[in-house]
């Protein structure tokens, strides 16, 4: 069984619960396989990073096989727009996020709602240059465990929509991410866009961020932030000191 996001964005759990923990969110527009059922929860695999958790059976919409292979098919179309919204048929209105994925508004088997929308769409693989304009727009969003939003993220989300938003495909957590790319021997050869990663004292990658000029670094701790970044790690310009050990830098692109 396949299916489709067509609600803003929905929390995607560790267990089939509301009270269980988010581990991601689906957002509008997204696709996904359903592996498990177990009462209202449906168990799902997300088809562009395979991370899996539970969802309420009641917050998406069934697809089939060949709707998903047409989806499959065409270019990428997402909402370019830090908050915008689509219309039904019938007037009502459903906020989408930043990077929600418009390509099958134009398919009229799936977009049984007839949702419209007039925002800002990307569509196009950007130049790496464009990576940190778009982590810009991110800027002061609070830290969310599992967010992928405006509203919320966290710091593998952050670095995983704003490569998605650019057209580049990484993978959801922190540690996965770190499976990617081409290793750095040394900061000073990093580039804008470039990904750094953390890590704990078990050596386990437990942090990203997106590097800048200057050897400063974009990334969500407490919210989506700039700071230094040095051999050592990154050193907090408010509290002064260094809160995160660094293990790796990366170039994706």
């Amino acid at each position: 069984m396949l299916g489709i996001c067509t609600l803003a964005v929905i929390p995607l759990r560790a267990e089939p619960s509301d009270r269980s923990e988010q581990v991601s969110q689906v957002l509008f527009g997204e696709t996904f396989k359903v592996i498990e059922e177990h009462r209202q929860w449906r168990k799902i695999k997300l088809l562009y990073d395979n991370y899996e958790g539970w969802i309420d059976v009641k917050q998406y919409q069934s697809i089939t096989q060949d709707q998903l292979k047409h989806l499959q098919s065409k270019p990428f179309s997402f909402c370019n727009d830090l908050v915008e919204f689509v219309q039904n048929n019938t007037h009502q209105l459903v906020m989408i996020p930043l990077g929600a994925n418009l390509s099958f508004l134009e398919e009229e088997d799936i977009n049984v709602q007839g949702f419209t929308f007039d925002g800002h769409i990307i569509t196009d693989t950007q130049p790496k240059s464009n990576i940190l304009k778009t982590a810009h727009m991110y800027l002061n969003t609070p830290y969310l465990w599992g967010g992928k939003t405006p509203y919320g993220i966290d710091c593998s989300g952050f670095t995983q929509m704003v490569y998605k938003l650019n057209g580049y495909r990484l993978l959801r957590d922190a540690s996965e991410q770190a499976s990617q790319g081409e290793a750095l021997s040394f900061i000073e050869e990093s580039e804008p866009g470039d990904l750094a990663f953390f890590d704990n004292e078990e050596g386990n990658i437990i942090h990203v961020g997106i590097m800048m000029e200057n050897n400063y670094i974009i990334h969500a701790h407490g919210h989506v932030r700039i700071d230094r970044l040095d051999h050592l790690g990154i050193f907090n310009v408010d509290t002064q000191r260094h809160t995160h050990r660094l293990r790796v830098i990366k170039r994706i692109i």
